[in-house]
């Protein structure tokens, strides 16, 4: 900072230096800087347009960390089992532990069940997927708080299959569970057959299928237009539901713990864009300046 001099009738002097330029820590100084941030902050937090290569990427790393912790962790094998008997008494202490009836009541019609397996094998990737391609192409403005609270959702689930390891019913010793993919042969599940080496057995709380479901469905319900697809919405998590238990891959007490999850990935969403999905604008302005026509002089 250069120093001004000041001439004067006994000559020339060098002025003190202005204590507001060079206190660099002057009010106005850091009302400005704490500005900025939070200009910065805002800028982060307001959508914008998805980028296709990004979100492409973003969701195969994710989903490939996804599984590769979900693997990784420990199968804690005894505490899994300790785990799922504790469940099952709860679930007779509540009036709710049916899993079985429903298990046996859906095996007995081969269809019915088979159908059942190939549904939990494929409709939780292709309608999740779906759902955000749909987003992503009719609604950009709301696609990233949708999917941050979809990522928050599963990322939270993680560590709940590492606190609370617990194996699915079908693997439930002396409670006569049916394992409907082994029984009937299908390509039903990464948890059964000659998959089952490479998956996490006892990673069944809380369970994905009804976070991801539940998550579709109420996209779909709030976002889309015609009745049909409302109605599609809603039965689409309710028949995951039926699907999990009828399979024996989960108690009814893994969907509350999916549910809760669900609940944390929604309310870290609406803490970062302070609106829910879809109170958010369906489109945003794009990052391109638009060009100004001038005429011709």
């Amino acid at each position: 900072m250069g120093e001004a001099t000041v001439r004067t009738r006994e000559g020339s002097r060098t002025a003190a230096p202005s204590p507001i330029e060079e206190r660099s820590d002057h009010p106005a100084q850091r009302s400005r800087a704490r500005s900025e941030r939070w200009d910065r902050l805002n800028r982060w937090r307001t959508p914008r347009r998805p980028r296709l290569w990004f979100e492409v990427l973003l969701i195969a790393v994710s989903y490939w960390t996804y599984s590769l912790v979900r693997n990784a962790v420990p199968e804690q094998k005894r505490a899994a089992l300790s785990n799922a008997d504790w469940i099952w008494r709860a679930e007779h202490a509540l009036g709710i532990a049916v899993e079985k009836t429903v298990n046996h009541a859906v095996n007995s019609v081969e269809w019915l069940i088979v159908g059942m397996n190939y549904y939990y094998a494929t409709l939780h990737f292709i309608v999740t997927i779906g759902v955000l391609v749909w987003l992503y192409r009719a609604h950009p403005g709301r696609y990233a708080a949708a999917r941050l609270a979809l990522f928050a959702t599963t990322g939270v689930a993680l560590l709940g299959y590492y606190l609370y390891p617990l194996a699915p019913p079908r693997l439930m010793s002396g409670e006569g569970f049916v394992d409907t993919v082994l029984v009937h042969g299908t390509w039903g599940s990464m948890a059964s057959g000659n998959l089952a080496s490479v998956s996490n057995q006892y990673a069944a709380m809380p369970s994905m299928h009804i976070g991801w479901s539940v998550w579709c469905g109420l996209i779909i319900a709030a976002l889309a237009r015609p009745p049909w697809a409302k109605v599609l919405g809603v039965l689409y998590p309710a028949t995951t539901l039926l699907v999990i238990v009828a399979t024996a891959n989960h108690f009814w007490l893994d969907a509350v713990g999916g549910l809760l999850c669900l609940a944390f990935g929604f309310a870290v969403s609406f803490a970062w864009y302070a609106h829910l999905p879809h109170r958010l604008p369906r489109h945003v302005p794009t990052d391109e300046p638009e060009l100004e026509l001038r005429p011709v002089a």
